[in-house]
């Protein structure tokens, strides 16, 4: 095991990102796992924490099998997996009904996690995306996408492990690709952690009030 948690992985990774702090980064998290190890990322280099709200779209018979993903945002984008869409047989009715479903839940996700709290602007500053691991990189991409939308200086993909051809295929959407370790070998990002325990969404919700309301500074000290 790699790692005995996601607070213990996001320390290591918020010390292979230190030379980004005096950059004024903002730190984006893929809840709900992601957001322990931005956390920690956010605390050591002085940022703010957002989320970015994604959901993968799972074929109907295989929910684990992503056909594509749905991102949050002003103008939510859908990424689309053609290859599993073909070889599962899914038609476009099925699809779009995957998809209202997912969009509903990141619906009440954004009012449970953020309330009327205001997204923060990303145009034309560093974007560091944090999550607890990379797998198929259906959501990663569809996340990095949709920032990519929204003008970012600079957008960096920062993650503890994660498949090294998963990894490579994320190069070419965000501009630096940070994992800690890369496996050719990979199975599921749960096999790197001692605790991998499910994040609910009381301990999300505790996160972004405690940087929101006290900065990342003070958030750092009440660990």
């Amino acid at each position: 095991m790699s790692f005995r948690n996601r607070v213990d992985a996001g320390r290591k990774l918020a010390a292979a990102l230190a030379s980004y702090k005096d950059q004024a980064p903002v730190i984006l998290a893929l809840p709900r796992g992601g957001v322990p190890v931005a956390a920690e990322v956010a605390a050591a280099l002085d940022a703010p924490l957002d989320l970015i709200l994604v959901r993968k779209i799972g074929v109907p018979s295989q929910p684990e099998l992503a056909m594509g993903a749905v991102v949050d945002g002003d103008s939510p984008r859908i990424v689309r997996n053609e290859d599993v869409i073909r070889l599962a047989g899914v038609d476009e009715a099925e699809f779009d009904a995957v998809r209202d479903r997912e969009f509903a839940e990141i619906e009440r996700r954004r009012r449970r996690y953020f309330g009327g709290r205001e997204r923060i602007d990303v145009k034309g500053r560093l974007v560091i995306v944090v999550d607890d691991g990379v797998a198929t990189g259906a959501t990663t991409r569809a996340a990095l996408q949709a920032m990519r939308m929204r003008q970012p200086k600079k957008l960096v993909l920062a993650v503890p492990v994660g498949p090294t051809d998963t990894i490579e295929a994320m190069r070419e959407e965000a501009d630096e690709v940070l994992c800690l370790e890369e496996y050719e070998i990979f199975g599921a990002i749960g096999y790197f952690y001692d605790d991998f325990r499910q994040t609910t969404d009381q301990e999300v919700i505790d996160l972004l009030a405690r940087f929101s309301e006290r900065g990342p500074d003070e958030a750092a000290r009440s660990h």
